[in-house]
């Protein structure tokens, strides 16, 4: 629902952009707390007032926009109060019987949005092997061999998009929060080859080793190799 409300909300903005036809000035931003009453001070770069027209229709795309940003801080609303209820129960448990999510959280350089991202889209399945949840999020290689020729075609790209997106993302985030990890030092390697767009691909062969290394952790208690946890 987060995800679905945002790419509406960056709908809405664009669409509020291209009713601007006439020549205004730059600098308009719908998302401002401010932006009813900058709408009604707005000039063309000549000096004139905005149709009123145009200033009626762009008023109701700020209606459906706000509805939107009310609709996502419902939804980040009951995301925090869920994900606090299980950290704190989290806490009041065994190691061993933490919640999934409450691991991810206290894992260092993954906050709320990508835990109950992770723990929605994927971890609340059943896997029966790493290959399977690679397939999974479309993350999965797919090597191509004629003769003696064989190289990677890249990812399927055949699984869930969403995951996939946050998994890329989280990826280069580990790679800040995470320096000495070994999953950050493997991807560091890569560059010594030299290989040219080497990043873009080792980006993607990254997320499908964390996106696993992470499975291991909230199934089974395997840490990441080097991997620090958040203090508590």
């Amino acid at each position: 629902m987060r995800v679905l409300n945002g790419r509406r909300e960056v709908q809405r903005r664009g669409w509020i952009r291209r009713l601007f036809l006439h020549p205004i000035p730059l600098g308009y931003a719908p998302v401002r707390r401010d932006r009813r009453a900058r709408l009604e001070a707005l000039r063309t770069s000549d000096g004139r007032g905005l149709p009123e027209r145009m200033k009626a229709q762009i008023s109701r795309e700020l209606d459906r926009l706000e509805l939107l940003l009310e609709q996502i801080k419902a939804v980040e609303a009951a995301r925090e109060a869920m994900l606090a209820s299980l950290t704190q129960a989290g806490t009041d448990t065994k190691a061993d019987a933490r919640h999934p999510l409450a691991m991810l959280l206290g894992v260092k350089g993954i906050g709320a949005e990508f835990a109950a991202n992770l723990w929605m889209e994927a971890f609340y399945r059943t896997f029966a092997n790493r290959r399977k949840l690679a397939a999974y999020a479309g993350l999965a290689a797919t090597p191509w061999q004629s003769g003696a020729i064989a190289h990677e075609q890249g990812v399927s790209k055949a699984g869930n998009p969403r995951l996939r997106t946050k998994m890329v993302q989280l990826a280069w985030l580990w790679l800040r929060h995470q320096p000495q990890s070994a999953l950050a030092r493997w991807f560091h390697e890569q560059g010594k080859r030299e290989r040219k767009g080497w990043r873009k691909s080792a980006i993607v062969a990254l997320a499908r080793k964390l996106l696993v290394a992470l499975w291991k952790y909230v199934n089974a208690g395997v840490l990441i190799e080097g991997a620090v946890l958040k203090r508590a």
